[in-house]
C-alpha cells in the first residue's frame, strides 16, 4: 500500500509529537510509532525538564552547566539557542495542559516547583512529581489525537528511507519518505512524504542492562546511516548511575532527583564513597558518578551499591517521589526506612544523526530531533534533564523548517516503486534473531561499557563483524519481521559505537578508556563523525563539510 503525506514523522516521543503538532498547521502529517502511544523513553522520564525559570537563574548559568557537563564538545551556539528557546516551549506545554508540580503558595500553573539535579548550579528542573515525561506525553498525545490533519500509524516500524538516488532519479539525492512494516498484518507500506522527520529516540537496548524501554533499538540512527547520512559521537553513551537492583525490576530507573534532594551513595556496609571521587559528591555529573559506582563494584566485588535518602522526612519522600517509592515497595524495599540497591545501566545516546541548528541532516528532505539526533547540545555528556528540553526545542524547529519548505516548494512527490521482496521467504528460524540479539547486548555490555580498553574494543569489533555478516545474509533471505528489523538496527548501532570508541584516542566525558586515560584537546576536542562506506558497508570517518 502506498500513502502520501506532506510530513512523515517517525517516532512518537516528546520530539516527534512536538514536531507533528507544529507541522499539522501546514499540511497532512503521519506519525509512525512502532508500538502504541505513549510507549517510549519520553513517557518513562522521571526527573524533569531543565529550563531557566527563576529570577535567581540565568541563560548564562544554564549554558555554563551544560558545557561543563559536555566536557568541551558542546557547540556553544546550539547550547545558547536551546536554553534561550526552552522557556517559551515549556510555556506552550503548560498552555496545552501540562500539570507541572507547583509551589505551595502558587498563584497559577506557571508558578512551578523547581528541583535540583546533578551538574546544575541552580534549581531549574520543572517536574510533575517523579513522572514528568508521562505528564508531558499525556498532554501531547491528547493534543495530537485532537488534530484532524494528523494520522497516527501505530504498530508500524520504519524499515528504510526512500532515497531518490537509490531509485536512479535525476538530481541531488533526496528523501521522499520511508518503507515501513505494518506489524499487525505483516504488510509493507510505502509512505511517501515531501518532508521526513526522524524522532525515533535512543538505542539503550544495545546494552544488556538499560533503563530504556524495549522500543529503544536505535532504529532512526540505523536507517539514516544506511541512507548515507553522517552519524556523530556514538561513543558517548550515558550510563545512568542508579537503576533499581532487583531480579524482577526490569529497567526501573531511580531518578537523578533523588540525589538532588539529598540521597547519599553508600557501600553495602553503609560507608559513603562519592567524596573520594569528586568534591561535588552525589551532585557530580552522571559520567563521574557512574564510573565511581562501577569502580566500587568491580574493585570490591559488590553486586550493587546503596542509595540512601531515608534520612529525609517520610511525608516529603512520599509526596516528592510517589512513583519511585511505590515501585520499590512492590519489591519489598521501603526507601523511607532503608537504602535502595542500585547499579548503573545504559540510559541515553548522546550521539546520533548529525544535524544543524534547524534539525536538518545532510540528506535533503530529512530532519532529525530528540535523542536520535546529534545537534551539538550534549557534547561528550548530557546534563541531567536537558533531553526533554532538546526534544521540545528541536521538534519545533525541525517542523517549522520543514513547513517553510512546504510553503515555498510545490513540487510533487515522484513515482517510487513499492517494496519488492524478491525471493525472500518466511523464516522459521527465530532462534537466529534471538541469538544475535543476546550476543550483541552481552558483548557490548562487557567490552564497550562504562570503562573500555583497546583489547575489549578489538574483541567487540571481531564479534560485530561476524554478527553483521550473518544478519546481512538473513535480511535478504527472509521476509522482514519486527524482531529481525530491530536486531538489524541494533547491530548497525553497535558497529557505530565500537568504531567511534576505537577512533577516539583519549578519555572524555562518557568515553573512558584505560589505554588513553587523559583528555587530549590538541587532537580530540572535536566531534567523531562517521558515514557508511558504500563498498565495505562499514563506518568510516566522514570527510564532508
Amino acid at each position: 500500500m502506498t500513502r502520501d503525506f506532506d510530513f512523515l514523522v517517525l517516532g512518537s516521543g516528546i520530539a516527534g509529537l512536538s514536531a507533528a503538532l507544529e507541522a499539522s498547521r501546514h499540511g497532512r502529517v503521519a506519525v509512525v510509532t512502532k508500538t502504541r502511544m505513549p510507549e517510549g523513553s519520553s513517557d518513562w522520564a522521571q526527573g524533569g525538564i531543565a529550563s531557566v525559570w527563576s529570577p535567581d537563574d540565568s541563560f548564562e548559568s544554564h549554558q555554563l552547566d551544560t558545557e561543563v557537563a559536555g566536557a568541551g564538545l558542546c557547540h556553544p551556539d546550539i547550547v545558547r539557542l536551546v536554553v534561550e528557546e526552552g522557556p517559551a516551549r515549556v510555556r506552550e506545554m503548560i498552555a496545552l495542559g501540562t500539570r507541572f508540580s507547583l509551589r505551595p503558595d502558587a498563584d497559577d500553573a506557571y508558578d512551578v516547583d523547581l528541583g535540583l539535579e546533578g551538574g546544575h548550579s541552580k534549581r531549574r528542573i520543572l517536574h510533575a512529581l517523579d513522572s514528568t515525561g508521562h505528564e508531558m506525553m499525556r498532554t501531547l498525545v491528547e493534543a495530537v489525537r485532537g488534530r484532524p490533519s494528523i494520522e497516527i500509524l501505530e504498530q508500524t516500524l520504519a524499515i528504510d528511507l526512500l532515497v531518490s538516488s537509490k531509485f536512479g532519479l535525476p538530481g541531488p539525492s533526496r528523501c521522499w519518505g520511508a518503507y515501513a512494516l505494518d506489524k499487525s498484518t505483516g504488510g509493507i507500506l510505502t509512505l511517501r512524504a515531501r518532508n521526513t522527520i526522524l524522532a525515533t529516540g535512543g538505542a539503550g537496548k544495545v546494552y544488556l542492562y538499560t533503563s530504556n524501554p524495549d522500543v529503544s533499538t536505535g532504529d532512526g540512527v540505523a536507517i539514516a546511516y544506511r541512507a548515507g547520512v553522517p552519524i556523530a559521537n556514538m561513543e558517548f553513551i550515558q550510563f545512568h548511575p542508579t537503576c533499581l537492583y532487583h531480579p524482577q525490576a526490569k529497567s526501573f530507573l531511580v531518578s537523578e532527583t533523588v540525589r538532588g534532594e539529598g540521597g547519599i551513595l553508600k557501600r553495602p556496609d553503609g560507608t559513603p564513597f562519592m567524596k573520594a571521587y569528586d568534591e561535588r559528591a552525589e551532585l557530580a555529573p552522571r559520567d563521574i558518578v557512574a564510573r565511581a559506582i562501577d569502580r566500587e563494584m568491580k574493585s570490591r566485588g559488590f553486586d550493587c551499591v546503596l542509595l540512601d535518602i531515608s534520612h529525609r522526612p517520610k511525608d516529603f519522600l512520599e509526596q516528592r517521589f510517589p512513583t519511585i517509592i511505590a515501585r520499590c515497595r512492590e519489591f519489598g524495599i521501603d526507601p523511607t526506612r532503608e537504602p535502595i540497591p542500585v547499579v548503573p545501566a545504559a540510559h541515553y545516546t548522546c550521539g546520533g544523526v548529525l544535524t544543524d541548528d534547524r534539525g536538518r541532516t545532510s540528506l535533503d528532505g530529512l530532519w532529525a530531533a530528540g535523542e536520535v539526533a546529534s545537534t551539538g547540545l550534549h557534547g561528550a555528556n548530557r546534563l541531567a534533564s536537558n533531553s526533554l528540553l532538546e526534544g521540545l526545542v528541536f521538534g519545533h524547529r525541525a517542523a517549522a523548517d520543514a513547513a517553510a519548505r512546504v510553503a515555498s516548494d510545490h513540487s510533487g512527490i515522484p513515482a517510487l516503486p513499492a517494496w519488492n521482496p524478491g525471493s525472500a521467504r518466511s523464516s522459521d528460524e527465530s532462534v537466529l534473531v534471538s541469538q544475535s540479539w543476546e550476543e550483541i547486548r552481552r558483548f557490548m555490555w562487557n567490552y564497550v561499557g562504562i570503562v573500555r580498553s583497546d583489547r575489549r574494543l578489538a574483541r567487540a569489533r571481531a564479534r560485530i563483524d561476524l554478527v553483521l555478516d550473518e544478519i546481512r545474509h538473513d535480511y535478504w533471505d527472509f521476509l522482514p519481521t519486527a524482531d529481525s528489523l530491530e536486531v538489524r538496527n541494533l547491530a548497525a548501532v553497535a558497529d557505530l559505537i565500537i568504531a567511534s570508541a576505537l577512533l577516539r584516542r583519549e578519555s572524555r566525558g562518557l568515553h573512558f578508556t584505560v589505554d588513553c586515560p587523559e583528555s587530549d584537546d590538541a587532537h580530540w576536542k572535536r566531534d567523531t563523525v562517521l558515514v557508511r562506506d558504500p563498498v565495505s558497508q562499514r563506518p568510516v570517518p566522514w570527510t564532508g563539510a
